[in-house]
């Protein structure tokens, strides 16, 4: 396994489960992983690469076209990639990066959750149908959980089928968060977002924790992450927008950054 070095711990913990040899390229450094598949794919009958679309902490978007491109290369190296920041809120039927980079079909793990923009509980992966029955009766993550409630089944079913009339929530969360990232940007701040999922990096933990605070107490729930969700030295504000912000919510949230 070739894993981006800022994938999420869950994904962390799903590699180790597997037992398979991994190496974590340097985040978004597609160089380094050029170099990886040139000097590995010979040894292993099998290479997966793994990367997120969306990153959770910096925002950031993968170039899911290129890595699509990069797999074609080797005959026997697969792409998983986990959709779970960007289903919903990015492609125009709410399919997510892939969909956005015309790179649906060339993907072999398309992962994402039934959470966050889906308001929902669990999972999903979409896959061939020789991984599916794999996955379905070897996954002991899968045979020994609990089944999701019926309710939350019809629910998640009822959203899906609505997704693709939701684009012009999905302009208006586009609109709002360039907005908050380039106030971020003016203001002198580094910004690596190139979604809604905007990090104000402070740096020191309990500075980070006041800045929170302060940003709570002008209205905006904020809350600080801090290691070891990030490296030392890294702790920040991770703001997650929502497409039902107003214009004039969007601009007290800028007023307020930029006076951290």
């Amino acid at each position: 396994i070739l894993a981006d070095k800022l994938v999420h711990a869950s994904l962390i913990d799903g590699i180790r489960l597997s037992a398979a040899k991994c190496i974590r390229y340097r985040h978004q450094d597609y160089t380094q992983l050029q170099t990886l598949l040139e000097k590995h794919h010979h040894d292993f009958s099998r290479i997966i690469i793994v990367t997120e679309s969306i990153f959770s902490m910096d925002g950031d978007v993968a170039p899911l076209a290129l890595l699509a491109e990069l797999k074609k290369t080797y005959p026997n190296v697969m792409l998983y990639v986990d959709e779970a920041h960007a289903v919903g809120v990015r492609g125009q039927k709410g399919l997510g990066i892939a969909e956005e980079q015309g790179c649906l079909k060339d993907i072999d793990f398309l992962c994402g959750t039934f959470g966050k923009a889906l308001a929902s509980v669990g999972a999903f992966v979409v896959c061939s149908q020789t991984i599916r029955e794999y996955l379905v009766n070897r996954m002991r993550t899968l045979i020994f959980t609990t089944a999701l409630p019926p309710f939350n089944i019809a629910w998640t079913k009822f959203v899906l089928s609505r997704l693709d009339t939701w684009s012009e929530r999905r302009n208006r969360l586009a609109k709002h968060s360039l907005h908050v990232r380039q106030a971020i940007q003016e203001s002198g701040k580094s910004c690596p977002s190139s979604s809604h999922i905007i990090p104000v990096v402070i740096g020191e933990s309990r500075d980070t924790i006041l800045k929170a605070e302060d940003m709570q107490r002008k209205g905006f729930y904020v809350l600080p992450v801090r290691p070891p969700t990030v490296p030392e030295g890294t702790s920040r504000l991770r703001i997650s927008l929502t497409a039902a912000l107003t214009d004039e919510e969007t601009d007290r949230l800028c007023t307020a950054l930029a006076t951290l």
